[in-house]
């Protein structure tokens, strides 16, 4: 699947032609370089790495540095892989949004918020033991009963109970492409993306 790297910009709402408001992501969307070609003589399969947002050079590495100076590019902080593009490229051409047009769908994917240790209330969206009454004064927020007794004298594995939340990699399926802006790179989906704002998305199509 072809796509691109991006950074979460924010949210915003605009109006559709309806005049409905309608909740949006805005994403930077590129330019990307192509940093390294796989092919199925030489790697096993075909895919492009595309590289997004220039570093320093002195905070890289030479091995890193080395492998951008094939592409004639300067460091870049975020590469990824991609799979199935349509067109040709050579080393160190550019991918822009254009890639993209408006109406169509596509998948992002990136690193959910990390929201810390939880209770089982806000992390499985539990309900609590019940009520207040007949002394339940501090069991609202509380898991329950989470085994059985003496048999099987164990609790399984995959029990939904308090943990670390968020922090992990999420994809959202079948976001619609609301709006691009080709001259400031700027890609506009409709609803939300998974990631803090700044955080790179990983864009397909």
């Amino acid at each position: 699947m072809s796509g691109l790297i991006g950074k979460k910009i924010g949210m915003t709402s605009l109006f559709d032609d309806k005049g409905k408001n309608i909740p949006c992501t805005i994403i930077q969307a590129g330019p990307c370089i192509v940093t390294q070609i796989k092919n199925n003589q030489k790697d096993g399969y075909e895919s492009l790495q595309l590289s997004f947002d220039d570093k320093k050079k002195i905070k890289t590495n030479k091995s890193l540095s080395g492998h951008f100076e094939k592409s004639k590019t300067s460091p870049k902080k975020k590469s990824m892989e991609f799979k199935g593009f349509d067109a040709d490229f050579n080393l160190g051409d550019t991918v822009n949004v254009d890639l993209f047009k408006e109406g169509e769908f596509v998948d992002v994917s990136s690193i959910s918020k990390g929201k810390g240790f939880q209770g089982v209330v806000k992390r499985h969206g539990f309900s609590g033991v019940g009520q207040a009454t007949h002394g339940q004064h501090n069991r609202l927020r509380a898991p329950g009963s989470i085994g059985a007794a003496s048999y099987p004298a164990r609790v399984f594995k995959g029990m939904k109970m308090a943990g670390r939340m968020g922090g992990k990699k999420t994809k959202i399926l079948n976001l619609k492409v609301f709006k691009i802006l080709p001259e400031k790179n700027i890609l506009i989906v409709k609803g939300a993306v998974p990631g803090h704002n700044n955080s790179y998305l990983k864009i397909e199509k």
